[in-house]
């Protein structure tokens, strides 16, 4: 029996994915760099994914790097017929795990490559142009150059989609004058709340919104509020901030990333989580008492 709910689904990339995926970060070593402690575990945890429904996965051949995408590879190729996997380019690893830009058209022809013979592809359905910004929030400037480069690589066949990752909604619109966008992955969960009118205007244009960190990443979302809800409806706190999620709008689709299979499991879930309209009021006070709403 899947934990997954399989009939909550959203179009991406002229697909119809569910709406509950699997990042594919915590995959690799501490850091996101190197390999993983366990890589039996780490195979395991992306066949139980796939095994359950899931038909979304998150990656990036920065990931370790190279780590995440060959061990997709290993675990899922050839891949089943429904699987979209999403990819982003923007960035390298330092030889210490620094993680630095790469954004001339040269660097996002290399990512795009470097993705394509790990992932063991010959095109890629969605890649997301990450820009760097603040690290983990945008910042304004002009992605013109980003962009056309990546549409390029479309033009040629290597990617179907483009997406972008860490940008504003100044930076969308510019986009969209070169290329269609189908999906934005930015920083957003129950408390970091920033994106919540551009997620509305998105959903009016049915263009998936991807957040990423949507249980706080590195930190984890630490209320005692959230805890106390969590309890009263038998489920864990990171249960409830998935199902806010999904119910705060339906184009959200969620990449939840865990290297465990009970966690994995428990996430998933999240997805038939129901939360009553007290329920999700009590959570977005939550928002609002920290700040973001």
């Amino acid at each position: 029996m899947s934990n997954l709910n399989t009939t909550d689904t959203f179009p991406l990339a002229g697909r119809s994915v569910r709406r509950m995926g699997y990042g594919a970060m915590q995959l690799a070593g501490p850091g996101v760099f190197g390999p993983p402690k366990d890589r039996d575990a780490a195979l395991a945890v992306l066949r139980e994914a796939v095994a359950s429904g899931v038909n979304h996965i998150d990656t990036s051949d920065f990931y370790g790097p190279h780590v995440t995408n060959q061990l997709i590879r290993e675990a899922l190729h050839p891949y089943p017929g429904d699987l979209v996997i999403v990819t982003k380019v923007g960035a390298v690893r330092g030889s210490d795990g620094a993680w630095l830009p790469a954004f001339e058209p040269d660097d996002i022809e290399r990512g795009v490559h470097d993705n394509l013979r790990n992932l063991g592809l010959d095109v890629l359905e969605v890649v997301n142009m990450r820009i760097m910004g603040s690290v983990h929030a945008p910042a304004e400037g002009s992605i013109e150059k980003q962009v056309t480069a990546l549409a390029e690589l479309q033009r040629r066949g290597l990617v179907r989609h483009i997406g972008l990752s860490n940008v504003t909604a100044t930076q969308i619109t510019e986009a969209q004058r070169i290329a269609e966008i189908v999906c934005v992955q930015n920083h957003y969960n129950l408390v970091h709340r920033e994106d919540d009118a551009l997620i509305e205007e998105l959903a009016g244009k049915g263009i998936a919104y991807v957040p990423f960190f949507p249980l706080g990443g590195f930190t984890p979302i630490q209320s005692s509020a959230l805890s106390d809800i969590a309890q009263t409806l038998g489920a864990t706190p990171m249960q409830v901030a998935l199902a806010w999620l999904l119910q705060r709008a339906p184009n959200i689709l969620l990449i939840p990333g865990t290297s465990s299979v009970g966690h994995l499991r428990e996430n998933l879930q999240a997805s038939q989580l129901k939360l009553s309209a007290e329920v999700c009021a009590k959570l977005d006070a939550i928002g609002l008492a920290n700040g973001e709403a």
